[in-house]
């Protein structure tokens, strides 16, 4: 007997050996099979970090894990992915291992968990699937195979997603938390699978979503017939959200087409299978609610599916005179009649229709009717229907759990018909449109935390008429504002059935228009770490809304702006394109007046605006304290009180409410001060400078009718020199300035020197009194720091040095003057003399005509006698004697 147990125990720890060994000596074999199956199996480039045998995990049974596993895809869609995996585990009988490389390896079970299958079918009808290499190897009769076999007899799919994309057909089916497992037996002819399912199935069709995230079950038995691609429902139990169905029926698998006949039912009557239709998260717990009447499901789909044909299909929900109330709620829903159904008799896609007739209900009172028809469902839709009734909206919620942020009320009257074609909508056609009946609503108000007051529309009144919708009366109120407006929308149905923008034009008035009254609200977040707590608030950017293309007429008596009031507002708005285009806008403003042209974008991720601007004879102290952009334009404006005209043309970024980023302006202005007067203690640059020149006074600056051009960019303003006159001192001003208040500029002063005194004494003592009191002097004076701490560099030093050499000049002209003026006296003597001894000569000769006459030189010319003078003159001042004339000669 020890002799057995020995030889049991060693057979034992034989066995486990050899299971602990098998991975490690099959392991290499196992990568390289599975890389040369998929190699010679698909067309796509296949990955996975890591391949791993296991003896133990299903023991008996082999199992294989292939651990982060990839299918990418090669032409022609290159670079998309198939599927991608977390885990996927193949289980087989052990002696497959043992089978050689050229032998088909038959997988019992298989697990995919955490996969993404991402199936794509383009325009051309490319499909990403299909991904097999053709064998051309293989000859008739040839049963030799390699790869893996499936003989399963369990598969299971968790916690996966699979999404199909058919472009062709503008179809989307999105399945996600996929959780689905099937027991049978692969390797028989026939067989039954016995399968449960769960997952969250969305599904879009040309446009319109169906299902969005709804909750599907199915637990079903279905017999498979393998040899004929049959595949009959034997038991069944679906959901969806909470709606039960039964199902049967069969699905065939042709070689050029498919078969479907099916039909399902809700296997009872009761209403609460309507509340079921709706999401949970919406039609709440549902066990409790009290209902009346029935509601019933019932359909039928048959027929051949291929590229032609869709199976025909006659889908049927009424109910009759049902109603339900919640336990928590004070009212009830009741006359609810329902008469639904979709209908296709003959396989054509476009014969696919639905109509609802005389779909009613009441709530207290007020009763909703409506019924009508979608022809050509699934090509271009025929659309007839009609809506009449009265709704209190304060009753929704009072018989029906809705969760909503704030609560309803209003009263909406309907009595609208409407025909149409989707492509007259698509293609702007509204002549095709016959639309007429009028709707209202009344008393209604809205609240939102995104804005701070309640909303209030006293009426709201659209009338009908083809395509256009007329909106003859709109009064409403929030806060301080007040709008009463008229209008037209041009394209209601293409806003609300495509996704074309709302078309319009309006007519708006106003008494009192607050800007803030549609401000988005503040909210505080606080994040707290250790023992802080720090609060931050954020504000989200203010859009002009993408679906707009309208266009506004205003006139407001009073806008309201932070603390700014602009009276008689009156001009229109072009909102279109996340623009708003602003034309002829004036308003009355700080005493004069604004008018301005632009727009606003908030198109980008950071709002801009470009406007131009004409300020006429506005208040300056009142335009300073009002509007940043002028104090950083022009910050000397806070000392001055008077009117102010400028035109700007300007550009740049906006803050989130809309506000102008001045370190991004860019633009001009031509500015003119009209009148004022100038206090330098408002501004400390002034009055520093005030208190530094004591031969200028600053309140008596005279800067009535004063003009300069500025230009700015990049966060600096560029002056454009100017000139101006304090008390007879002249005043060129040139520089510029930050709009973060750093200054460089100069001032050129030219001073009369008389006002310097002192300062320049010595340099003054060699002037005569009105010399003195007709010199100017030349003083520069720099300005840098800021306006509030400025730095002032008054060049005292150079003003000396200009004055002296102005002096030095001025001598020299004296000097020349009055020597030019000793030349023409010394001229004019001599001239003088030459003269009377002409006449003196003249007159002896003809008292005596008995004398001889003697032979004189020439008289020489005027010309000539000056040059002489000149030179004798000249000479007498540079030192040289001038010659004699005798005249005792004669």
């Amino acid at each position: 007997m020890k002799k057995a147990f020995k030889i049991i125990g060693i057979a034992l720890l034989a066995i486990v050996i050899i299971l602990v060994a098998a991975p490690f000596l099959f392991e290499s074999q196992i990568k390289d099979y599975v890389r040369k199956t998929a190699n010679n199996s698909v067309d796509a480039q296949i990955e996975f970090s890591d391949i791993g045998l296991s003896l133990f995990k299903n023991f008996p049974q082999a199992t294989v894990v292939i651990e982060n596993f990839s299918v990418i895809n090669n032409e022609p869609f290159k670079g998309d992915t198939l599927a991608i995996g977390e885990e996927a585990q193949l289980e087989m009988s052990i002696k497959e291992l043992f089978k050689g490389a050229d032998e088909p390896k038959i997988l019992d079970n298989i697990k995919i968990n955490n996969t993404y299958l991402n199936i794509k079918v383009d325009s051309l009808g490319n499909a990403n699937y299909d991904i097999a290499i053709e064998d051309t190897t293989t000859t008739t009769g040839d049963s030799t195979s390699t790869g893996f076999s499936l003989d399963l007899k369990h598969y299971e799919i968790n916690n996966s997603r699979v999404k199909y994309l058919d472009e062709g057909q503008n179809l989307l089916l999105d399945v996600e938390e996929l959780n689905h497992q099937g027991t049978g037996d692969f390797s028989l002819a026939t067989s039954e699978l016995d399968t449960k399912s769960n997952a969250l199935v969305s599904l879009d069709f040309d446009g319109v979503n169906y299902l969005n995230r709804n909750k599907v079950a199915l637990d079903a038995v279905i017999q498979m017939d393998l040899e004929n691609m049959r595949y009959t429902f034997l038991e069944n139990k679906a959901t969806i959200n909470q709606l039960p169905l039964t199902f049967e029926g069969f699905v065939q698998v042709n070689e050029n087409n498919n078969e479907i006949d099916l039909s399902f039912q809700t296997p009872s009557s009761d209403f609460k299978n309507f509340l079921a239709v709706i999401p949970e998260t919406y039609a709440k717990n549902i066990e409790n609610v009290e209902t009346s009447g029935n509601f019933i499901v019932n359909g039928k789909i048959q027929g051949i599916v291929d590229e032609t044909y869709i199976p025909k299909m006659d889908i049927k929900v009424s109910s009759d005179n049902a109603s339900f109330k919640y336990p928590e709620l004070p009212k009830s829903v009741q006359d609810i009649n329902i008469d639904l159904q979709v209908l296709n008799e003959t396989g054509i896609l476009e014969d696919t229709y639905l109509t609802f007739n005389d779909v009613t209900f009441r709530i207290d009172q007020d009763k909703f009717a409506t019924n009508g028809s979608v022809k050509n469902l699934m090509g271009n839709m025929l659309i007839d229907m009609s809506l009449q009734g009265t709704l209190n909206l304060a009753n929704l919620n009072k018989a029906y759990p809705l969760e909503l942020e704030q609560e309803l009320n209003g009263i909406l009257t309907a009595d609208v018909t409407t025909q149409f074609d989707m492509n007259s909508i698509e293609e702007e056609q509204y002549q095709n449109v016959k639309s007429n009946g009028t709707a209202s609503i009344r008393n209604f108000s809205y609240k939102s935390p995104e804005i701070p007051n309640e909303l209030k529309i006293a009426n709201a009144t659209m009338n009908f008429n083809q395509g256009n919708v007329r909106v003859p009366e709109l009064k409403l109120s929030t806060g301080q504002t007040d709008i009463s407006a008229t209008g037209n929308i041009e394209n209601l149905m293409g806003f609300l059935f495509t996704d074309q923008n709302l078309k319009g034009n309006f007519k708006v008035n106003s008494d009192v228009f607050a800007i803030n009254d549609f401000m988005i609200a503040e909210t505080e977040t606080k994040a707290e770490t250790g023992a802080q707590i720090s609060a931050q608030a954020t504000k989200e950017a203010v859009k002009i809304p993408s679906f707009l293309d309208t266009e506004l007429v205003f006139a407001v008596n009073t806008v309201i702006y932070d603390n700014l009031k602009l009276k008689d507002a009156k001009g229109s708005i072009i909102l279109r394109d996340e623009t708003a285009t602003l034309q002829n806008i004036s308003t009355n403003i700080f005493g004069g007046n604004i008018a301005l042209t632009g727009n606003v974008s908030t198109k980008g991720t950071t709002p801009t605006f470009n406007m131009d601007l004409a300020l006429n004879a506005l208040n300056i102290a009142e335009s300073f304290n009002g509007l940043e952009m002028l104090q950083g334009l022009a910050p000397v404006a806070q000392a001055l009180q008077g009117k102010l005209q400028t035109n700007l043309k300007l550009n740049g970024n906006l803050n989130e409410d809309l506000t102008p980023q001045l370190s991004t302006l860019a633009g001009n202005a031509l500015a003119e001060i009209l009148t004022a007067e100038v206090n330098p203690e408002k501004l400390a640059l002034l009055s520093r400078l005030d208190q530094q020149l004591d031969f200028i006074n600053l309140s008596d600056l005279d800067l009535d009718k004063l003009k300069t051009k500025l230009t700015f960019n990049d966060g600096m303003v560029q002056i454009e020199p100017f000139s101006f006159n304090v008390k007879g001192v002249d005043v060129k001003v040139s520089g510029s300035h930050g709009f973060d208040m750093n200054m460089d500029y100069t001032l050129a002063l030219d001073v009369p020197a008389k006002l310097l005194g002192s300062q320049v004494g010595n340099a003054l003592s060699k002037l005569s009194g009105d010399e003195l009191q007709n010199m100017m002097v030349a003083l520069p004076i720099g300005l840098k720091g800021t306006f509030q701490n400025p730095q002032i560099n008054i060049n005292m030093q150079q003003a000396v040095s200009n004055l002296t050499q102005r002096i030095v000049e001025k001598q020299k002209e004296d000097l020349k003057d009055r020597g030019k003026d000793a030349i023409k006296d010394i001229i004019n003597k001599q001239m003088g003399g030459n003269q009377q001894q002409q006449t003196d000569s003249i007159a002896s000769q003809d008292s005596t005509q008995t004398q001889t006459p003697k032979t004189e030189d020439k008289p020489k010319s005027q010309e000539e006698q000056v040059k002489d003078a000149a030179k004798d003159i000249l000479g007498g001042i540079f030192g040289k004697k001038k010659k004699q004339t005798d005249t005792t000669s004669n």
